[in-house]
């Protein structure tokens, strides 16, 4: 299957945990982003369709803050670690906030090519 995507993918130098806003529940850890979606690697499968509001916890200076978003899952599997499954995620309505963000996060600490 060709690969759809419009923007590289850019792993991170740390799997950054990921909530639901509304259970409090963690999804998740972060793998990769990019300004139109994100990937999850969770312990339990997320259904393909669901939109899902989400809280993803980034490091900064002065301990962690977070950022608010929803996204919809697209697509899921079983990682390479069978223990866990990975789900690709379209952000949806992404403000500029979160864009500058998700720029920022890249940046500061994303593997370099």
């Amino acid at each position: 299957m060709p690969d759809r995507r419009k923007v590289k993918r850019r792993h991170l130098l740390y799997y950054l945990r990921v909530f639901d806003r509304n259970t409090g529940r963690q999804l998740g850890h972060l793998v990769d982003i990019t300004p139109e979606g994100i990937m999850l690697m969770s312990e339990r499968p997320i259904r393909v369709g669901r939109t899902i509001a989400m809280k993803m916890m980034l490091p900064g200076a002065s301990g962690e803050r977070a950022v608010e978003f929803e996204a919809t899952s697209l697509w899921t599997g079983q990682d390479i670690n069978p223990d866990f499954h990975d789900t690709g995620f379209r952000v949806e309505k992404a403000t500029r906030r979160l864009l500058n963000e998700i720029e920022t996060l890249i940046d500061d600490y994303g593997f370099r090519d």
